[in-house]
C-alpha cells in the first residue's frame, strides 16, 4: 500500500506488466534491467564463497580454499564494488525513477535499518537477485516462530547440546586473559567452557552490563566497540481477531505500507510493515479466529521512552500515544480491526530492553556502508571468547546474524575442520 496505489508484489516487479511498468512506464523497466545486470557479476561473487566455508585460521586453507577456483571469472574490481554502499550500484545503472530508488530504499532499509546509501552492497548482493529470481516465493514456517525454534533446539539436542531457559548469564569468567565458562545469576551456578564462550550479546550490552570484566581487553578496543552508532527500536501490535476463513482468504500474508516517500523510509509514523501469517497457517489461532502483527520497521526513538518506567500510567498512555499508527495503517486493510479484534499486545523499545535484553530496544548497529568501520568479525583480544549476532559480520538481519554464528562456530579451533568439511559436502549435494 503505497501513495501511488494497492499493489500485489511479485518477482515480476520490474518486467514489462509488473508493478514498476504500471507505475513509471518503460524507462523505469529498462533502468531496473539495467540494475539487475550490474548486480549479476556482484551475485556471483557472494555466492562464489558459501558463508558455511568462511573461518579464521589456517583452516581456511581446507574449507575456504576448495572455492576459490570459483573467483576466477568474477571481476576482482567488480568485488570491491561489495563492500560500498548499494547506493553506488543504484547510481553506476542510471536508475533515476523515483519509485524505483524509493522502493529500494525500503527494501534496504528492511534488510539493515537503514537506506540504500548506508547498506553494504554485499546484503543486496545475498538477496536481490534471489528475490526476483522466476517462481520465487516467500516461506511462512508452520507454527510460526515455534516451529523455528522447536528444529533450533531438535538440532542442537540432536548434536548432544544442552539448552537452559531462565537462565540469565551474570558473568562471563575470564581468568588469565582466557575465557573459562559463565556464571548464571540464579543461585551463582558456573558452567565452565571446555573450549571457548560465545557470545551474541550485542557489543553495548556486552560493554556496558558489567558481563565481563573490560579490563581484560585493551582500553581502545572497548572505546571503539561501545562507539558503535546505535539504530532506532519499534513500536508493535500483536492482535489476535475475529474472522472466517474466508475473510482471511481475501487478505494477503504479508503488506508493506509508507505515507510519504518525501519523508523518507526512516521517519518516524510514516511506514509500517504488516504480517498476516494465518492465510497460510490454520494452526496459529483457534477456528474462526486469525493472528497479526505490524510493526514500525526500526523508526521509534528510544529517547521518548528512556525516563519512562513500565507498568505506570505515563507507559501506559505513551504506549496508547505511540501505537495510534498502526493503528492507522492496519484499518486500511482491515477496517473493524478494533471490533474484530480479542487480544491486542503492544510492544515497545522497553519490550525490546526487557525482553530481548536490547541496549535502549535497539534493532541493532546502524553501521554505514563506506562511512563507518565494517562489521567486525568473531575473534575477540580475550582467548576462547567469540562474538556472534548482529554487532558481528556480516550484519543485521536473521541470514546475517545466522551466518555470523556459523563463523564463530567454525572459528573456536582447528577441531571443527572436518565436521566443517562434511557440512560443506552436504550443502553441494
Amino acid at each position: 500500500k503505497f501513495p501511488e496505489g494497492d499493489f500485489i508484489h511479485t518477482t515480476d516487479f520490474g518486467r514489462d506488466g509488473g508493478v514498476l511498468d504500471k507505475v513509471s512506464g518503460k524507462a523505469a523497466t529498462q533502468q531496473w534491467s539495467s540494475l539487475m545486470t550490474k548486480m549479476e557479476p556482484l551475485e556471483a561473487a557472494v555466492a562464489a564463497m558459501p558463508t558455511a566455508a568462511l573461518r579464521f585460521d589456517v583452516g581456511a586453507v581446507l574449507t575456504a580454499g576448495q572455492f576459490l577456483p570459483n573467483f576466477a571469472s568474477t571481476n576482482p574490481l567488480e568485488n570491491l564494488k561489495l563492500t560500498k554502499p548499494f547506493s553506488n550500484i543504484v547510481d553506476s545503472a542510471g536508475v533515476k525513477d523515483k519509485f524505483t530508488r524509493n522502493w529500494l530504499d525500503l527494501l534496504c532499509f528492511c534488510l539493515s535499518g537503514l537506506p540504500a546509501s548506508g547498506t553494504i552492497t554485499a546484503e543486496m548482493g545475498l538477496m536481490l537477485g534471489e528475490f526476483y529470481e522466476p517462481g520465487c516465493v516467500m516461506d511462512c514456517p508452520k507454527g510460526g516462530a515455534n516451529g523455528i525454534i522447536d528444529a533450533l533446539v531438535r538440532g542442537i539436542e540432536k548434536r548432544g547440546g544442552s539448552i537452559y531457559t531462565k537462565a540469565h548469564v551474570d558473568e562471563i569468567m575470564i581468568d588469565n586473559g582466557k575465557a573459562t565458562g559463565i556464571k548464571l545469576s540464579k543461585g551463582g551456578k558456573t558452567i565452565k567452557a571446555n573450549k571457548a564462550v560465545i557470545s551474541n550479546l550485542s557489543v553495548w550490552d556486552l560493554f556496558n552490563s558489567g558481563i565481563v570484566d573490560n579490563a581484560a581487553f585493551p582500553e581502545s578496543f572497548v572505546k571503539d566497540r561501545k562507539a558503535t552508532p546505535v539504530g532506532k527500536s519499534f513500536m508493535h501490535l500483536h492482535i489476535g481477531f475475529e474472522a472466517t476463513r474466508e475473510e482471511i482468504d481475501k487478505l494477503q500474508a504479508h503488506y508493506m505500507y509508507i505515507d510519504d516517500w518525501e519523508r523518507g523510509v526512516e521517519a518516524e509514523d510514516n511506514a509500517a510493515l504488516i504480517s498476516i501469517p494465518s492465510v497460510h497457517d490454520d494452526s496459529l489461532a483457534p477456528a474462526g479466529h486469525g493472528v497479526l502483527h505490524i510493526y514500525t520497521p526500526a523508526t521509534e526513538d528510544f529517547t521518548k521512552w528512556e525516563n519512562i518506567e513500565r507498568g505506570s500510567k505515563e507507559y501506559d498512555q505513551l504506549k496508547e500515544e505511540r501505537s495510534k499508527y498502526l493503528w492507522y495503517v492496519l484499518e486500511k486493510i482491515i477496517p473493524d480491526i478494533r471490533t474484530r479484534a480479542r487480544i491486542v499486545q503492544v510492544g515497545t523499545p522497553l519490550t525490546h530492553q526487557r525482553f530481548l535484553r536490547r541496549y535502549r530496544g535497539s534493532y541493532g548497529p546502524a553501521i554505514v556502508a563506506g562511512k563507518d568501520e565494517p562489521f567486525p568479525f568473531p575473534r575477540t583480544p580475550v582467548d576462547g571468547l567469540l562474538l556472534c549476532g548482529d554487532s558481528c559480520f556480516p550484519g543485521i538481519g536473521v541470514p546475517a546474524v545466522a551466518g555470523s554464528g556459523i563463523l564463530a562456530a567454525n572459528s573456536v579451533d582447528l577441531s571443527s575442520v572436518k565436521p566443517q568439511l562434511e557440512l560443506l559436502e552436504n550443502l553441494k549435494r
